[in-house]
């Protein structure tokens, strides 16, 4: 079983980090969240799972740990308000780019050169 939860984190590591090596934003996006789930599963191996214990001390037997529970929750909410911020920025990037590629530019164009700004909404050429 261990060798199958150890294969399992190690494969789900993998897609993080080559996600994480991609060009745009979105898969850069997965591959934290892929990356993030990992890590909390470890916290959970690592913190061992009980069966028949008790989750507070009464008495005698075996008493299973809160900590990693705690943990593990405590980074899920942070994951997730990480990740909402991630995501903003990375809109935020691509409204101001034009472009959601991670460096700013599109491959094949020159690092300096911008692609060419959309077209103003209204049709008034920009004036109020």
């Amino acid at each position: 079983m261990e060798f199958l939860m150890a294969s399992g984190l190690g494969f789900v590591t993998a897609c993080g980090i080559y996600l994480l090596l991609r060009g745009r934003t979105f898969p850069v996006v997965l591959g934290l969240s892929l990356i993030g789930y990992a890590v909390n599963v470890f916290i959970f191996l690592v913190g061992r799972l009980w069966t028949d214990a008790l989750p507070i001390l009464v008495g005698e037997g075996p008493v299973a740990d809160p900590l990693p529970q705690a943990l593990v929750l405590t980074a899920i909410v942070i994951g997730f308000a990480t990740t909402g911020f991630v995501i903003e920025l990375a809109l935020r990037s691509r409204h101001e780019s034009g472009s959601d590629h991670v460096d700013g530019h599109e491959p094949g164009h020159a690092p300096g050169c911008m692609p060419p700004a959309p077209p103003p909404e209204g049709g008034q050429g920009g004036r109020a």
